[in-house]
């Protein structure tokens, strides 16, 4: 049983009157007895809790900043209306402006009354402020009497779960990268004569061809010099595998570096898989933590990465490089395009990385997208005081630091693409692209 503040204010203005004019408990008892009398009929009154059915509908899903609706629907089977204050709990990161600088966002709490044999409902307004997947908590409803003055109260275990999926918000720069791979696609003939390329058609020789391409036996059949054009490859095998180990936790900016190394492999991934490549992920520290083989049409193939990057999170352990590797040969035996989203900091690409590096680039084309951080950019041009000096020397001393192991990468045939977390998505798409132009896929 729950009062209410009814009750309580009823209580206090009865024995107002008694303890001024007749205090003695003969005065408290004829105040008191009928009030408690009251609240026991109130009580018994009100619809009970336990019986109460409740359903749930609404999204399943919601890509991080948007909103998601989730409708709570009441049946009440009892022969009594129910008058009642549900409280529909979710977690606070689930909540708009849950998780925010350290605000706590309690759940609403909703009056509804539903008659004796009938239904109703309420939507509650979800706004995810974290990836993963948010599950309802429990409803909590009080059944108020008629007169208001005690309620029945209780619990029920109405479970849902609504999946924040990232935002994908590079995917903005598609249609431009897509309009460029249409032009390699035969629409502006690529003139390269790489390895891998595809043999398109012939056309005359003009000023400028490469003379490589030129085709003498056909030259032989006809009167004018022919030449070869040739087109990227279609369904070569392109293998992102993310480093979700300690160096992906470190923030930069507002979000982790794995976020942005997923809006990356979510661009590359849109890119390759209507330029008719196919698509697998892969995330590993020490184990894997997703996989996803794209051997089904785009839409899907993309539909799938984003599920399955919606609840992957940084893990605090050193990744396991040799069994990173080990995992990315597994799941690419012929050979095929890599792309590794992970670090650049020194000591875990000299340690780690550069001795199984072979492995990879024996046989395959191998791309390393690191996210930069552009407040070492802000402060190696730090002026104006001797703490601003010092910044600027850190900040010179960190970039020369990274540029000499994106240069033994270099090196050792690694493609480096190193961008700060707005321009790593388009950047990675663009060595796509011209990797695929030159034939080294």
């Amino acid at each position: 049983m729950a009062l209410t503040g009814r009750a309580a204010l009823l209580a206090a203005l009865g024995s107002l009157p008694v303890g001024i004019l007749a205090p003695s408990w003969t005065g408290m008892l004829a105040v008191n007895v009928p009030l408690s009398f009251a609240i026991l009929c109130d009580y018994a009154l009100a619809a009970p809790v336990r019986t109460l059915r409740f359903t749930r509908t609404g999204d399943t899903s919601v890509r991080l900043g948007e909103q998601a609706e989730v409708r709570l629907s009441v049946t009440n089977p009892s022969v009594r209306p129910l008058r009642a204050q549900i409280r529909d709990a979710w977690p606070p990161s689930a909540l708009p402006g849950g998780g925010e600088g350290g605000n706590i966002v309690e759940a609403p709490r909703q009056r509804l009354t539903v008659p004796e044999g009938e239904r109703r409902g309420f939507s509650t307004v979800l706004r995810p402020t974290r990836r993963g997947d948010r599950r309802s908590g429990r409803v909590s409803v009080r059944s108020f009497g008629p007169m208001g003055l005690a309620a029945r109260q209780g619990h029920h275990d109405v479970p849902w779960t609504v999946r924040v999926l990232p935002p994908f918000t590079s995917r903005k720069h598609l249609p431009s990268r897509l309009a460029r791979l249409r032009e390699l696609d035969g629409r502006t003939s690529a003139l390269t004569r790489g390895e891998g390329t595809e043999f398109d058609s012939l056309r005359p020789y003009v000023a400028g061809d490469d003379t490589r391409s030129i085709d003498w036996r056909a030259t032989a059949r006809q009167s004018a010099v022919a030449v070869r054009t040739w087109r990227p490859e279609r369904d070569r095998h392109v293998l992102v595998v993310l480093d979700s180990g300690r160096t992906s936790a470190g923030r930069v900016g507002d979000q982790p570096r794995l976020d942005a190394a997923m809006d990356a492999a979510l661009l590359l991934t849109a890119l390759a898989t209507r330029a008719g490549d196919r698509v697998d992920l892969l995330a590993y520290d020490r184990r894997v933590r997703a996989r996803v083989q794209g051997r089904t049409s785009p839409a899907d193939v993309l539909a799938r990465v984003v599920d399955a990057l919606a609840t992957l999170e940084p893990t605090l352990v050193e990744t396991d490089t040799a069994g990173l590797v080990g995992a990315a040969l597994a799941a690419a035996p012929k050979r095929s395009l890599i792309v590794l989203l992970s670090t650049l900091d020194a000591a875990p690409v000299e340690e780690g990385l550069l001795p199984v590096l072979p492995r990879l680039t024996r046989r395959h084309t191998v791309v390393v997208a690191s996210v930069a951080d552009p407040r070492v950019a802000h402060m190696a041009t730090s002026r104006g005081n001797l703490d601003a000096v010092y910044e600027a020397a850190a900040g010179v001393q960190a970039q020369e630091q990274r540029g000499a192991t994106a240069e033994l990468l270099r090196r050792r045939g690694v493609v480096v693409v190193d961008a700060p977390p707005t321009e790593l998505a388009p950047a990675l798409a663009d060595t796509y692209v011209a990797l695929k132009a030159a034939g080294r896929l």
